[in-house]
Parts: C-alpha cells; structure tokens; sequence
C-alpha cells in the first residue's frame, strides 16, 4: 500500500477541513492510533488515554514555537495582488519568505501600512520556491504580522480561523509559520493527568517554516534551541531506561541536532538535519505526531522508529479506521511499549 517512495491514496473525506472544536470535538478528543514500534501491533485510542500510555520513566518533549500570522497580502510593481508567507526571520529585517506566485530577484512587494519586501536571493537557486528577502516594516515583524497577517492556510481547509487556533498549550516563543500540530490536542487536563502519573515534560524551541504539497521536497533549515534543562532530562532519561517521546517531527529534528557523542546538549542554531531510516534516531525513542500527505519527507523519519513494515500497517489501518488527516485533525503515537 505504501510503497518504497511512500505513496498512498488520500481520500478527500479524511482531510481535516476544521478545527476538532469546529467539528463539536475537544482539542483533547481526537482519536490516536498507537503502534507498537517493534512489533506494529495497532491499538485504536483516544488522544485523552496518552496519561495510560506513559509512565513515571518517561519524558515527554514538546515544541514552544508559538505560531505567527505568517500569510500576508502583497501588491507587485504593477499593481497585481499575491500572497507573501513568512518562513523564518534571519535578522531583524532579513527573512526567509515564500511568494505564492513566481518571482524574480530584485522584485519589491508593496505591504500593508506602507510596508515592503525585497526579493534578494532564492534560498536554493535551483528550486525557487523559497527567497531571502529584506522586511521594511514600521514596527518589529512579529507585531506586523500580527496587525495585518492571517494563519497560512491550505486549499483543503474550508474555513477562515483566529490564529488562536493554529496555537498550542505550550505556545510561548513567537516564530513559526505553521502551527507544530503534533501539540494541539494537548490541554490543561491532559498536561494534570501526565504529570499525576509521574511523566516529566520538557520542552524545545524549533520554528516550523513553510510546507507544501509539493513531493519529495526535503525539510528546510530551521532555526532551533535546546536549553539545558532539557538536554539534562533527556540524558537522564536514558541512563534510567526511560523512554523519551517526542511530540512532532520537530522536536525530533532539535534534539537530534543537539547530539555530541551519544548525548543532548545544550544547543542552538540552525538545523537542516534530515531524519532518515538510514541515519536512525540516536536519542528518541518514541514520537506522537499527526497523518502525514502522501510521499511528505516527513514519513522518512518515520520510518526511522518503526521496524520494516509498521508505518504500512499503521497508515493502512489509518486509512480504512478513517482517522484525520493535516494539522486539525488525529494523532499517531509510534513508542516501544515499556519493559
């Protein structure tokens, strides 16, 4: 069913195309398929059941990134109207942005409230999707985003929705352009019955850039922070033979790029690290995490958990269970059940 290149059938109807409380469902109410890393034993679950899952040896590392309104509307030299994204910020007014038309170096896109964006350089001169651009704002980007940027949204969505509703519980560091979704169902309740239950919770900085559609695009460099604390929990997490999980990809790529010689360290930077089945996982154990598209880089890494043919089974019994797809909708736990 999914084949050496990852492909497989999407069918329309398990798109998520609103929010979970949209859809008269809590944050807390989406459904988890739990696969057994080692054995691809499936167990179909609710997300309110992952307290059960864990135990007191477990840490759980989640992503702080808050998200931005990282969609703005623009104006070209001659008047026409597109739409800008906002990736990731290099310098106070150099950044990473997406123009969702095509483009040529040198380009200044008129902004609101007497803003513009000069086009410098495409990001990698032979796929032009992504450009350096130079940010003439009145005010700090984050705060013009917020007065004048919308949530990016995606064809599939059915809806215009806050930006509240592309934040998670742990939100507190602004920077990403999309949502870390893996966090979302997360609530009060949830982070009360876990830490009743004696799991640990740390959390990482990594701002999520802009995705796409397009296949067998690989993840772009992404600016990340792993504080000590969390590099500390995650190795003592190992020495005591505790399982550490990581909540979204991106927590995957911090702490992988946080390895010296088999432990986490304390860390910050860019990483463009690419998680392949190849190169393994050296420090996680276990991620919950969402249904990824057909072909998405993301089902790489992956397969970097799961023994030869788990993540098959897990998306096939995915697809006929009718779990949901994209950032509103189920989670996926992939962990070796505890020893």
């Amino acid at each position: 069913m999914i084949a050496e290149n990852l492909a497989f059938e999407l069918p329309a109807q398990l798109e998520a195309r609103r929010p979970p409380e949209e859809r008269g469902v809590a944050r807390d109410g989406v459904r988890m398929l739990v696969s057994d890393a080692r054995t691809g034993a499936l167990e179909h679950r609710a997300f309110a059941e992952l307290p059960g899952l864990l135990g007191p040896r477990d840490l759980l590392v989640v992503n702080d990134s808050a998200t931005l309104p990282a969609a703005l509307d623009a104006r070209r030299g001659d008047g026409s109207a597109l739409l800008l994204h906002f990736s990731s910020r290099v310098a106070a007014t150099l950044w990473i942005v997406e123009p969702r038309a095509s483009c040529v170096a040198g380009e200044t896109l008129v902004l609101p409230g007497n803003g513009c964006a000069t086009l410098l350089a495409r990001l990698q001169p032979e796929a032009g999707r992504l450009w350096y651009a130079r940010i003439d704002v009145p005010e700090p980007v984050a705060e013009y985003l917020h007065r004048y940027g919308r949530a990016i949204r995606y064809a599939y969505l059915d809806g215009v929705f806050p930006i509240a509703a592309y934040q998670t519980i742990f939100a507190r560091v602004p920077g990403s352009a999309e949502m870390p979704s893996a966090g979302r169902p997360f609530t009060p309740r949830t982070l009360a019955e876990l830490r009743r239950g004696g799991v640990r919770i740390a959390a990482v900085t990594l701002h999520a850039g802009v995705s796409s559609a397009e296949v067998h695009e690989p993840p772009q460099p992404e600016p990340f922070a792993v504080p000590y604390a969390t590099a500390q929990a995650v190795n003592a997490t190992r020495r005591l033979g505790g399982r550490v999980v990581a909540v979204g990809t991106t927590v995957v790529r911090a702490l992988e790029s946080a390895v010296t010689a088999g432990e986490v360290v304390a860390s910050n930077g860019w990483s463009d690290l690419v998680v392949t089945p190849e190169r393994g996982v050296a420090v996680v154990d276990g991620i919950l995490t969402g249904f990824h598209e057909p072909r998405a880089s993301h089902l790489a890494m992956l397969r970097a958990f799961a023994a030869a043919g788990v993540l098959e089974a897990a998306y096939a019994g995915a697809l006929v269970a009718g779990y949901f797809w994209h950032e509103f909708g189920d989670v996926h736990l992939i962990v070796p059940h505890r020893t």
